[in-house]
């Protein structure tokens, strides 16, 4: 019972084990949790195996039990029978045949006896061992229950396991990707169009400075000719003026030009 009983013990222990602690030294999950699956089988399929050979030797002293009740039930009637066969004879004169029947019924007895105390001493040990076999029977029904919620814990954590993956590769995925990632084609990309569109700025601005200094050069000369347009006029006011002076006014020399 001892052994049946060990067996037990360990399947217990197995079923009170952390999986998601034994995930985490695992390097593959999924393979770790169909070995725990198939372990957890085999060693019910033991425990199935040694909760019926008890069950099967209960039986057997159930059996052997009865036939003790029976054979001693039986010896009893024989001893009857016997004692009253004895009595019958020794009411008739026959007392040699009444004292053997006497001594037949002395044998069924000590039969009798020894069927009663066979019975009584098993029967104690077939109660308890009556009791083992309901608390084993219980326990395997146990046991398999925690078979089907090991299998539902399975493939949860498997599916899990998947998800995590999956939601890894699509980070991966994104950070390939990226536009802040300097050393992404986008980014180069994108790059390259900033220094395109800083060479055409670049052009147009040159081109808007060359604009620029032909009016400003265009101003200069219209100031220029502005200011010989009115030194031609002060000449003309000046030349006026000289022609209404008296003959004797002193004139000046035609060569001189007053100073600007």
């Amino acid at each position: 019972m001892a052994q049946k009983q060990s067996i037990l013990g360990r399947i217990a222990q197995l079923t009170r084990a952390n999986v998601n602690a034994l995930i985490d030294r695992a390097e593959d999950p999924e393979k770790m949790l169909d070995q725990l699956v198939r372990d957890y089988t085999e060693s019910i399929r033991e425990a199935e195996d040694a909760v019926a050979q008890t069950i099967g030797n209960l039986r057997l002293a159930e059996a052997d039990h009865a036939d003790d009740v029976a054979a001693a039930k039986d010896w009893g009637a024989k001893a009857v029978a016997a004692s009253q066969k004895a009595d019958a004879m020794r009411a008739s004169g026959q007392s040699d045949e009444a004292d053997r029947f006497d001594q037949l019924a002395k044998v069924a007895i000590g039969k009798q006896i020894g069927f009663e105390n066979d019975a009584k001493e098993a029967a104690p040990a077939i109660a308890s061992q009556g009791e083992t076999v309901e608390k084993l029977k219980a326990g395997l029904v146990q046991m398999r229950s925690q078979l089907d919620e090991l299998h539902t814990k399975r493939d949860q954590l498997v599916a899990r396991q998947k998800t995590v993956e999956a939601q890894a590769k699509v980070q991966d995925a994104v950070k390939s990707i990226n536009v802040l990632d300097p050393t992404s084609e986008l980014s180069r990309f994108e790059e390259k169009v900033r220094r395109e569109e800083a060479r055409v700025a670049g052009h147009a601005e040159l081109a808007n400075n060359s604009l620029d200094a032909q009016f400003e050069e265009l101003e200069a000369d219209s100031a220029q000719l502005e200011i010989e347009a009115r030194l031609a006029e002060l000449k003309g006011e000046m030349g006026s003026g000289t022609s209404s002076l008296g003959a004797g006014d002193e004139q000046p020399h035609s060569d001189e030009h007053p100073s600007t």
